[in-house]
């Protein structure tokens, strides 16, 4: 299970809109000399929303290049087409990477059985590692506890980005989904709350800019020294 700081890194563009591979390379190279735990590419702030899928599949098979297996790389595939959703997670699990992350679909605010089927069919059809990414400020719809719980019993089902700032919500996903599935904080000014409960970093923002103090606040609280998380915490506030 990766744990620490998680960069939502973002996807760096030339002014005609184009990616800039260069300053990629560089941005990549950045978060491994500052200790980020993992790279999350093509997520929300890598710009998965307006980049194709030819993009985004480029991004990320530029990323997992530059870091050359310094880092775990984990790509964005989510959709709110399950069927592009598919797509996207099949050609990203055929470049070098550690696992997806899947955000709930946003605008056609499916029930929670239809999250349910949505998940259940991506990870039946695409045989890697997959996060579930619950923020419900950006899709309209919260996925609850006894969804996830449900998803947790699919074998490569394996963890969640959650986004609410719901505390309560980490021991108990914890308690019926296992020790073993990963929590992660999806908002950063209440990631060291969310750690202290019992989760495992936080797929940070604000690591884009301040890398090192986020790895190291994250590791302080994962490791027990809350007195250092909480100064490491108060200067990223």
């Amino acid at each position: 299970m990766l744990k620490g700081s998680l960069v939502a890194m973002i996807t760096p563009m030339l002014e005609d809109g184009s990616v800039d591979s260069e300053y990629l390379e560089n941005l990549v190279d950045f978060h491994v000399e500052s200790g980020t735990d993992a790279i999350i590419s093509v997520g929300t702030t890598g710009e998965s929303a307006t980049l194709t899928i030819d993009e985004q599949i480029d991004v990320i098979r530029q990323t997992v290049k530059f870091a050359n297996g310094r880092v775990p790389i984990i790509a964005g595939t989510g959709a709110n087409s399950t069927s592009e959703a598919v797509e996207l997670t099949e050609r990203a699990a055929e470049l070098d990477i550690h696992a997806c992350l899947l955000v709930v679909p946003y605008y056609n605010k499916p029930t929670q059985h239809g999250l349910y089927q949505h998940f259940k069919y991506i990870a039946e059809a695409v045989d890697i590692p997959q996060i579930l990414y619950n923020v419900p400020s950006r899709t309209s719809l919260d996925m609850l506890n006894d969804t996830v719980v449900e998803l947790a019993k699919i074998s490569n089902i394996i963890g969640i980005k959650d986004a609410t700032s719901d505390i309560p919500r980490v021991p108990d996903f914890k308690d019926r989904c296992g020790q073993d599935f990963a929590v992660y904080s999806g908002n950063d000014d209440t990631a060291l709350e969310l750690i202290k409960a019992g989760g495992d970093g936080c797929i940070s923002v604000t690591a884009n800019v301040a890398p090192n103090l986020m790895h190291r606040m994250c590791m302080a609280a994962i490791e027990g020294d809350m007195a250092l998380a909480e100064e490491l915490n108060s200067q990223l506030n």
